[in-house]
């Protein structure tokens, strides 16, 4: 794929305009230095994970014998030739709060208020970033948040382009009160809520790592990457930026390029020209997204390009300038008077380009946009006023001529287009390095992982990343136990009157595969409880009450869960989907389940009439060629088959078998 596209590269770009080359950590309260001797994670208040060995590392002098006791357990170890040290305390049994004493030479830290318990790392993007104040009843949740059982660690966002060992702030951990659970995650804080209801005396610490809109690919390490081979031009670009950000700029422009030249037919059919007809391009406004401001791109992914022209006198045209037309979502490829700016990616990434002196002229200069959008959406979304020229002299000129738009193609069949490598939240390994490594191996029970719209449109690549990502965690955190729970993707988009493709639905049965083949994993459905009007569904109480129960079932405990299909197979002229003994099923609002499909190898696909017999799902009607069934299948379907304790069956896509 990438590899692929690199050896057609035609030409080399100029760099784009330099972006901030790591993002700045936000502030988060209580954010403290490190310790002397303990690495940043361990602070007052901290919970230490019970049933297993105990990680403790932190730096001392090199060569220093460290000493490590907590409770009546006591061990040591040597600092490495760095000052690097890591000791291994006994497992304990829940308790506390006790004392962790760290010695070395005439040094000692002692952390006080530590308990034992079980700990969980919260992960994702926004929908596990969005906070407590920010879920539904906020302010009776908030004021309600008062328990010192569960310790709060909220890491703030850091980007970096490679690992980095060595002194950082942090964060430090906090019982939980009104002022800290806040702004605290409430998928995860509702889910830890839950399970303190089954063992009221076991503290939980709960540590959130989230960065809204992010790609898995930057939560998964380098070395996990490495051994796929697309990434491997991102890694190399981002190794080169590590040496010299010009480098890496210039190399990502060249990757970048290759890839628009061999599948954008806007850049293949010159689009960005100075002189083109323009009676088949349409208008498009100015600001918003284009799937909420255009009909005709209401439902559209892929490429659009975007095009405006602007008037400047001789004295203007003199001057370099700053071209600025706000965030892009999500990749684009700009132009002026036929020369290319640049590119970059990220949907809320304000786009400035430089232009060399002697690239305006008087009179009428024409600005191009090529516009990649992955999902939901769409287009130079900022504000109108905001995009303007910004001439050297500090005067400026807004771009408030007519823009006109053309669709070049839809994201169907299109590989993943390559990513700024170094960029947080849609870089590669970035977010590991700035917010998972700091804490590993930091002893977890389990990982509760909400991400997944930012790869809607690469359900092919998920299925590689997503089991990536278990193995990748489990290894950093030294735990090849660690539980891993999911949060299926919610409902979210336009409802529609037909069966359709999906990317949103094709995610979500990666998701359900993953889960299924892993023993330690569980998948949080959450189909009925998104907004189709809004990616960020504030009902974060019944995501947490989920993600509970599948916690309990891993523990062995027998608690409800989202019912799977144990088959399908043919009976007459009916296709029948087989649930466990009976199941519970029951259907909602209606004498028949509705959401089911037939599809055949073609993946044509129809709704379907289905009715409940027991533990199946008769579908009457069923042809020779229907090769697939789907159930619950679409951005925002219409489900209304329920099982135990009100919790949906999981959306799936089955194969059906043949006809005989």
């Amino acid at each position: 794929m990438l590899l692929a596209v690199l050896a057609v590269w035609l030409a080399g770009a100029p760099p784009a305009f330099a972006q901030n080359r790591d993002a700045a950590p936000e502030g988060v309260l209580g954010v403290v230095q490190p310790a002397a001797l303990l690495g940043p994670v361990f602070t007052d208040h901290a919970v230490l994970q019970r049933g297993r060995p105990i990680p403790v590392w932190g730096r001392a002098a090199p060569g220093a014998r460290v000493t490590v006791s907590l409770n009546a357990s006591r061990t040591a170890a040597t600092a490495d030739a760095t000052g690097r040290w890591r000791a291994d305390l006994p497992a304990e049994k829940a308790g506390g709060p006790h004392a962790l004493i760290v010695s070395a030479g005439e040094t000692t830290q002692r952390l006080s208020d530590v308990m034992v318990g079980d700990v969980w790392l919260c992960s994702g993007q926004s929908n596990m970033e969005l906070s407590l104040r920010q879920a539904a009843n906020a302010d009776a949740e908030i004021a309600a948040a008062d328990d010192a059982g569960v310790r709060l660690f909220n890491i703030p966002r850091r980007s970096l382009p490679q690992a980095y060992d060595g002194a950082q702030a942090l964060a430090r951990w906090t019982p939980t009160t009104p002022e800290t659970a806040r702004d605290f995650s409430a998928a995860c804080y509702f889910m830890a809520r839950d399970l303190r209801r089954d063992e009221p005396d076991v503290a939980i610490g709960l540590i959130a790592a989230s960065w809204g809109g992010s790609i898995i690919e930057d939560w998964l390490s380098r070395d996990a990457l490495n051994a796929m081979e697309d990434y491997q031009p991102s890694l190399q670009a981002l190794d080169a930026y590590v040496r010299s950000p010009e480098d890496g700029e210039a190399l990502w422009q060249r990757i970048s390029m290759a890839w628009w030249r061999s599948h954008d037919p806007g850049l293949q059919g010159g689009w960005y020209r100075e002189r083109l007809d323009e009676t088949a391009w349409r208008p498009i406004a100015a600001e918003g997204a284009w799937e909420t401001m255009q009909t005709d791109l209401a439902n559209f992914d892929g490429v659009v390009w975007l095009r405006t022209t602007v008037e400047l006198t001789r004295a203007q045209a003199r001057q370099a300038a700053t071209l600025d037309i706000g965030p892009v979502d999500d990749a684009d490829s700009t132009w002026i008077n036929g020369r290319y700016l640049g590119g970059m990616q990220g949907w809320d990434t304000p786009r400035r380009y430089r232009i060399r002196a002697g690239s305006l002229k008087a009179g009428r200069n024409v600005i191009a946009v090529g516009v990649l959008d992955s999902g939901g959406g769409g287009g130079a979304w900022g504000p109108a006023a905001d995009k303007r020229l910004v001439f050297d002299d500090g005067s400026s000129v807004p771009l408030d001529r007519p823009w006109l738009h053309r669709v070049a193609t839809p994201l169907a069949g299109l590989p993943p287009s390559p990513r700024m490598p170094w960029v947080g939240g849609s870089g590669v390994s970035t977010l590991f390095n700035g917010m998972i490594s700091p804490v590993a191996p930091y002893g977890l029970k389990g990982v509760a992982w909400y991400q997944g719209e930012s790869n809607a449109g690469d359900a092919a690549g998920y299925a590689t990343l997503l089991p990536a990502l278990f193995s990748d965690w489990r290894r950093a955190f030294d735990n090849p136990d660690l539980r891993m729970l999911v949060v299926q993707l919610a409902n979210f988009g336009p409802a529609s009157d037909r069966a359709q493709a999906s990317g949103w639905a094709d995610l979500r049965e990666v998701q359900r595969r993953t889960v299924n083949a892993d023993a330690k994993a569980g998948l949080a459905v959450t189909i009925d409880v998104g907004d189709r009007y809004d990616i960020h569904p504030t009902n974060k109480q019944e995501v947490g009450r989920r993600l509970a129960l599948e916690a309990r079932r891993l523990d062995g405990q027998a608690v409800a869960r989202s019912l799977q299909p144990e088959g399908v197979r043919r009976a007459g002229g009916d296709i029948r989907v087989r649930y466990a003994d009976g199941a519970g099923l029951m259907v909602m609002g209606s004498n028949r389940p509705v959401g089911f499909q037939l599809c055949d190898a073609g993946e044509d696909c129809r709704f379907v009439d289905a009715a409940l017999e027991g533990g199946e799902i008769v579908l009457a009607g069923a042809r020779p060629t229907d090769a697939k069934v789907r159930f619950c299948w679409g951005d925002s379907p219409l489900c209304n088959l329920y099982g135990p304790a009100g919790l949906p069956p999981s959306p799936f896509e089955l194969a059906a078998p043949a006809q005989e």
